[in-house]
C-alpha cells in the first residue's frame, strides 16, 4: 500500500531523504509485484529498516519501502534447531521472541535495535565465539530479486544465491524472510573490569582465546580500559539489579556519559579530564542473564561511527598506531575505541571472509565533524587491509575496495543476474560497487 511521502534520515542524522513513494507490503508476493512494476518503469526502490546504518547504504529518493508489513516469527524447527522470521522483525523482537521458546542466537552485536535484514546485510557482527556475524548464523533466506522473482534459498536450494546474500548490501534484492540456526537458551556470565592500556593489549590474544567472548574499550588520551569477558555458564541467571543496573547502565552509561560529551564539545580541552573520569566511573561487576540481555545495550547518547575489519595478527598493532596518532594529533576524542574480535567466515563480502579478524570501532559525538579524525585513522586501517562496516562511516570506493575481497566479482556477477535494472542501487551501492 503507497503513502504520501513525507521525510526520512537515518539514526544519526547524516543521511536525509525525501521519497517520491512509501510502501508497506505484507508479504513477498505483494513485495514482488511492486518491485516489478518498479523494474517496469525504470524506478529505484529500498527497505531502510530502522535507519541504523551511518552511511546512507539503505536510503531511497524514489521509493521506500517500508519494513513494518514484514514482522514477527513466522516459523520454528525443534529438529534442526533454526527459527523463521519475517525481515522486518527487529533484533530485540526476535531475541525476546527465542528466549519465549527457549532459544537464543548464538553471537549478536551490542545494539538490538536494527531490522535482521539491516544487520545482516551489513555484515552487523558480535565478538568471539564459532560464528561471530549473524550473516554467519543465516540457514536459510528468502529474497525477492530486480526482476521480481521470488527465490527461497539456501545450501540445497539456490545455493550459490545463499551463499553471497546473506551480506547482500540490499544490492541483490529485497529480503522478505530470515532462517537463523539457534541454539537451546543458556546463560551467559559477563565480567567487567577496569583494565590499563598495557595489560589489556599485551594480554589480548589470550584474552580472546581463553574466553568464549571477549571485547574492550580504549578511552583516548589516558591508559584506562573497560574489558568485558562473557563465557556460559550452567549455573542459573544472576542479573543485576535493578538499582545497580539503573545506576550502572542509566545514569553512567546515558545518562551521566551523555553530559559530560555535550560538555566536552563545548569546551574540548576538557576531554582528556572528562575521559579519566569516564575510564574511573565504570567499577568491577559480575552478573549473569540469557545472552542477548548480555550481548546488548542500551545506547540514547547518539554518536557517528566508523569501524574497520583488520587481520587479527594486526589488530592490535593497528590499533596502537591509531592511539599514537590521536596522542599527536591535538584532536580530542571523547568517545572510547571499541575493539572486537571474529572468527573467519565463508560469506564473500564479510568483513571476515576468509580470515580472522579484530574489529577497531571509532566514534565521535553525532554533532561533531568526524572526516578528520575518521580520515586519519582510515589510512591507518587501509595500510592493514583493513575493511569498512558496510553501515559505518568510510570513504572507500569500488576501485580500492575489490582487492580486499578475493570473491569481489563473484558478488558483481551475482548482482548482476539478480538486479540487472538497478532497480536497488543508490548512491552509496553505486560508489562502492559501481553501476
Amino acid at each position: 500500500m503507497a503513502v504520501e511521502m513525507t521525510n526520512w534520515n537515518n539514526w544519526c542524522g547524516l543521511t536525509q531523504v525525501t521519497p517520491n513513494e512509501i510502501t508497506t507490503p505484507t508479504s513477498a508476493s505483494e513485495l514482488a509485484e511492486a518491485i516489478a512494476q518498479a523494474a517496469s518503469s525504470g524506478r529505484r526502490m529500498k527497505m531502510p529498516g530502522t535507519g541504523h546504518s551511518f552511511t546512507s547504504i539503505a536510503a531511497s529518493d524514489d521509493i521506500l519501502v517500508r519494513s513494518q508489513g514484514l514482522q514477527g516469527v513466522i516459523g520454528v524447527d525443534p529438529d534442526n534447531l533454526t527459527v523463521t522470521a519475517r525481515a522486518g522483525t527487529r533484533l530485540k523482537d526476535l531475541n525476546s521472541g527465542l528466549e519465549r521458546l527457549g532459544y537464543s542466537l548464538h553471537n549478536m552485536g551490542d545494539i538490538a535495535e536494527q531490522t535482521i535484514a539491516g544487520a545482516t546485510s551489513t555484515g552487523t557482527h558480535g565478538t568471539g565465539g564459532v560464528a561471530a556475524g549473524l550473516s554467519a548464523q543465516i540457514a536459510g533466506l528468502e529474497i525477492v530479486t530486480g526482476t521480481g522473482e521470488i527465490l527461497q534459498c539456501d545450501a540445497t536450494q539456490n545455493a550459490d544465491v545463499f551463499d553471497i546474500a546473506r551480506v547482500g548490501l540490499g544490492a541483490l534484492g529485497i529480503l522478505t524472510s530470515l532462517t537463523f540456526k539457534v541454539e537451546p537458551l543458556f546463560t551467559l556470565q559477563a565480567h567487567e573490569q577496569p583494565m590499563s592500556w598495557d595489560e589489556v593489549t599485551q594480554n589480548f590474544d589470550q584474552y580472546a582465546d581463553e574466553n568464549n567472548h571477549f571485547e574492550f574499550y580504549y578511552w583516548p588520551h589516558t591508559n584506562s580500559c573497560q574489558a568485558k569477558f562473557n563465557n556460559r555458564t550452567l549455573d542459573a541467571p544472576e542479573p543485576l539489579s535493578k538499582v545497580r543496573s539503573k545506576i550502572d547502565d542509566d545514569l553512567l552509561s546515558n545518562n551521566l556519559f551523555g553530559a559530560l560529551v555535550k560538555v566536552g564539545s563545548l569546551a574540548p580541552r576538557s576531554i582528556p579530564a572528562i575521559n579519566r573520569i569516564c575510564g574511573k566511573a565504570l567499577s568491577e561487576r559480575t552478573y549473569s542473564d540469557v545472552p542477548w540481555k548480555v550481548f546488548t545495550s542500551p545506547r540514547l547518547v547518539r554518536f557517528r561511527e566508523m569501524e574497520y575489519a583488520v587481520p587479527r595478527e594486526v589488530g592490535i598493532e593497528a590499533l596502537t598506531e591509531a592511539k599514537k596518532l590521536i596522542d599527536r594529533s591535538g584532536w580530542r576524542i571523547g568517545f572510547p575505541i571499541e575493539v572486537r574480535h571474529a572468527p573467519a567466515d565463508d560469506i564473500p563480502l564479510s568483513s571476515a571472509a576468509g580470515r580472522d579478524t579484530v574489529y577497531l570501532a571509532f566514534h565521535v559525538p553525532m554533532d561533531t565533524d568526524h572526516r578528520e579524525y575518521f580520515g586519519g585513522v582510515e589510512a591507518i586501517m587501509r595500510d592493514y587491509d583493513g575493511r569498512p562496516h558496510w553501515g559505518k562511516l568510510h570513504t572507500r570506493t569500488a576501485a580500492d575496495l575489490a582487492p580486499a575481497y578475493p570473491r569481489w566479482d563473484d558478488f558483481l556477477a551475482m548482482r548482476e543476474r539478480l538486479d540487472p535494472q538497478r532497480v536497488f542501487t543508490n548512491d552509496y551501492l553505486e560508489t562502492v560497487l559501481g553501476q
